[in-house]
């Protein structure tokens, strides 16, 4: 299969999980700073991208995290991190998996970053993304504690926001459109800011 169908492949999966939205500037430049082009990294890596493309076809890699509008398929500078972590491709899927005692929790983030979507980690691994779900929990069941609004309170939910602060990166308008709403930057550290402002 010639590069250019498996790169058309590609995009046309990544529009299937992720809905076809036009990226602005602003989010072409966003994604260009924040991440990679697929075959600068296999440039770097010594890696062949149609090989790369055919695993992300074949629900081994990731999906891209992003297209950008000149069709560059964005990624994570550490794709690769995970299956090196791993011991490579072919056991990558159940070292991911045994991260969560929850074999049907398990399999579902596996299909969560498989998609590419867990662009809202500078980090994509299991334990961050154990620890943003925790934060993530945490912070939204903040409001409805019985000692809202008292000092010790206020601390608890500020450290935790700060350390979802060093998760997450800024996100972009794009993000909003494929997620259907507000991201969890938007409801979780913003929101939560501005609501409940340092004492």
């Amino acid at each position: 299969m010639s590069e250019t169908d498996l790169k058309q492949q590609l995009a046309e999966r990544f529009r299937e999980v992720n809905g076809d939205h036009p990226m602005t500037d602003a989010d072409d430049a966003y994604v260009s700073a924040q991440f990679v082009a697929l075959e600068e990294l296999c440039a770097v890596h010594g890696g062949d991208a149609d090989a790369v493309r055919q695993l992300m076809l074949g629900h081994r890699l990731p999906l891209p995290g992003y297209l950008r509008s000149d069709g560059a398929e964005m990624v994570p500078a550490d794709l690769f991190a995970l299956a090196d972590e791993a011991g490579g491709v072919e056991p990558l899927e159940a070292w991911f998996t045994a991260h969560w005692v929850d074999p049907v929790t398990g399999k579902a983030e596996w299909n969560a970053y498989l998609s590419g979507q867990y662009v809202c980690l500078h980090s994509v691994t299991p334990a961050a993304i154990q620890r943003k779900d925790y934060l993530t929990t945490a912070i939204s069941a903040a409001a409805n504690e019985p000692d809202v609004g008292s000092a010790q309170w206020s601390e608890r939910l500020h450290t935790l926001v700060d350390e979802l602060d060093t998760l997450e990166p800024a996100f972009t308008a794009y993000d909003r459109l494929r997620f259907g709403g507000p991201t969890s930057r938007d409801t979780c550290i913003d929101a939560m800011r501005a609501r409940f402002p340092r004492p």
